[in-house]
């Protein structure tokens, strides 16, 4: 009776993400693309000693536990071939991961040809010649965040609003948010332990504050190689792995061998008796370890004689 008196009594929360934000402030040149947000915020969430009435908040996620503000990609902004394909995929396994508990809203880019000045070194703008560039932007993603969360917290849908964001766009709507809702506003900046600051704007109008995300919450907070959706397993992109030149040729001789990849992937995925119950994609991390793991495929390969 009194476990569920307390759960009745915890804050509902909702987390609000700025896909954008956490990418560039986190995730871009990282291991950790393939991100679970939800088990990344739950890591976090228990060293808040934030306290209402003198007591320590505790908390129950609201459904959807997290809505994830994003634009895809544009084909000709893209930094790698794969690029879109990669966001798609993972989009696709958020959703078959987390499903009712997360909600993607998603903007769009916007992009333009437009003159800017060009950057001299000991001159200010006005003084450096005007150029031809693209200008690209996002669209509708921050008007979007900020809207959903006043929205939720003015119906009082929920008690807590935890934001991940650093964007300066949205202090407005956290400084509504403060003024003219209940709801407690807690903050997570996107930003690496050490490798940068919290957004001191933003920072004001928070009840609490999370300053940083450590390497290890990221490592720990990471979707499973391989989810199932209602339209089959999604599968992390192999150039999201530590080494995708050690480890495509295995993935395109274990396709060969299996015919399918699926198969492939399948094997590739699991505990290998032959490998000391490693798990192969696993083994295609360094090159000692993958060498290991090419050569007992080459012996399995004339011992079978595919």
């Amino acid at each position: 009776m009194q476990q569920g008196t307390e759960e009745q009594n915890a804050l509902r929360t909702r987390v609000y993400i700025d896909g954008y934000n956490l990418y560039y402030g986190c995730l871009k040149r990282s291991l950790d693309k393939w991100l679970d947000p939800r088990a990344l915020v739950e890591s976090i969430l228990p060293g808040i000693l934030y306290q209402q009435n003198g007591e320590p908040i505790r908390y129950r996620f609201q459904t959807p536990a997290v809505k994830y503000f994003t634009a895809p990609i544009l084909e000709a902004f893209a930094t790698s071939n794969d690029s879109m394909a990669c966001q798609s995929h993972y989009h696709a396994a958020l959703q078959g991961q987390l499903q009712g508990e997360l909600q993607i809203i998603k903007g769009y880019h916007d992009a333009r040809p437009a003159r800017a000045h060009q950057w001299e070194e000991g001159k200010v703008a006005r003084e450096c010649p005007k150029i031809d560039i693209w200008k690209l932007e996002e669209k509708q993603s921050d008007v979007a965040l900020a809207l959903h969360a006043y929205s939720d917290a003015i119906r009082e849908e929920v008690d807590q609003i935890v934001v991940l964001t650093n964007d300066s766009d949205f202090v407005p709507a956290m400084r509504m948010l403060r003024e003219h809702t209940s709801a407690i506003v807690g903050l997570i900046a996107p930003v690496r332990d050490g490798r940068g600051a919290v957004n001191t704007e933003i920072e004001k109008y928070a009840h609490w504050t999370r300053k940083h995300i450590r390497d290890e919450e990221f490592a720990r907070s990471q979707l499973p190689h391989m989810v199932r959706s209602k339209n089959g397993a999604i599968h992390k992109p192999i150039t999201w792995y530590p080494r995708p030149d050690l480890l495509m040729p295995v993935y395109e001789e274990a396709k060969r061998v299996k015919r399918s990849a699926g198969a492939a992937r399948k094997w590739l995925n699991q505990p290998c008796v032959h490998l000391r119950n490693r798990i192969p994609i696993d083994m295609c991390s360094e090159d000692g370890s993958a060498q290991e793991l090419r050569a007992y495929m080459n012996r399995y390969a004339k011992e079978f004689g595919v």
